[in-house]
């Protein structure tokens, strides 16, 4: 049986997450969050200009916020 890694960050028990490391990972969380949020506003047009089709912009937008 595989397990499946979901880009969560595992925590060494003996050592445990630094602060800096902690506060890290929530600010890239919040970032993908923020600009997943923003991806969905975007209109077709600027989308065309990014290369990046409505249905792209969707599946993106739909990922949760600690998938890369």
């Amino acid at each position: 049986m595989s397990t499946m890694n979901l880009g969560v960050p595992t925590v060494d028990l003996c050592r445990g997450l630094a602060w800096s490391e902690i506060k890290q990972n929530l600010a890239e969380w919040r970032s993908r969050a923020c600009s997943r949020d923003d991806l969905v506003g975007l209109s077709d047009r600027v989308l065309q200009d990014i290369g990046m089709s409505r249905c792209t912009a969707e599946f993106e937008a739909s990922k949760p916020f600690w998938m890369a």
